[in-house]
């Protein structure tokens, strides 16, 4: 008897849309001539302090917008034969995060999933992580030379190349799957 492959899913701009739900929530608290800004932890203190504001609500987190392109990895992670868990970050000052996302979890992907989450991807076990953060992947992959990571494609990651990195952006559904199926076999 042979052992189920394990996929490995982060949540926040993988299988939720992170960004865009935080925009929809910064938008009402913008000044009139304020620009849009990215949300990538280079933001100045007064930015942050909303944003920080936002993402203390349970609520926020359990309402955050599906992301298709995430979904489409889940699906096929399932066809495949995976055995589908979820490994995301825990904000270290925000319980609410933790209870938010399970609550996301709960209603998107179904409370029996099993839910992995933690500080250190890197020391979570799996044949494959789709994040589409590097420095996770990059930690992840440190100790895993075999394995594979799928990246749903996004303005951030575009740029990021390692060998045993595949990005997915909808249109290369075949090949990833291709992957995923050989990554599936091996030992």
């Amino acid at each position: 008897m042979t052992e189920q492959p394990i996929a490995l899913f982060d949540m926040d701009g993988t299988l939720c849309d992170y960004d865009l739900g935080l925009e929809s929530s910064l938008a009402p608290l913008r000044c009139p001539h304020e620009p849009k800004r990215r949300f990538r932890d280079r933001e100045p203190k007064w930015l942050k302090a909303r944003m920080d504001l936002v993402r203390s609500s349970t609520d926020w987190w359990a309402d955050l917008p599906r992301l298709d392109l995430g979904f489409d990895l889940w699906r096929m992670a399932g066809e495949v034969g995976y055995r589908r868990m979820i490994l995301t970050q825990g904000p270290k000052k925000n319980p609410n995060a933790w209870a938010g996302k399970k609550h996301w979890l709960d209603r998107n992907v179904g409370a029996d999933v099993e839910v992995t989450i933690t500080r250190d991807k890197g020391l979570v076990y799996g044949r494959i992580l789709i994040d589409d953060f590097p420095e996770y992947i990059l930690r992840w992959l440190k100790w895993r030379p075999r394995s594979l990571a799928i990246m749903p494609l996004n303005e951030e990651n575009r740029k990021f190349k390692h060998p045993q990195v595949v990005h997915y952006d909808g249109r290369n559904y075949h090949r990833v799957q291709y992957m995923m199926q050989e990554q599936a076999k091996r030992g």
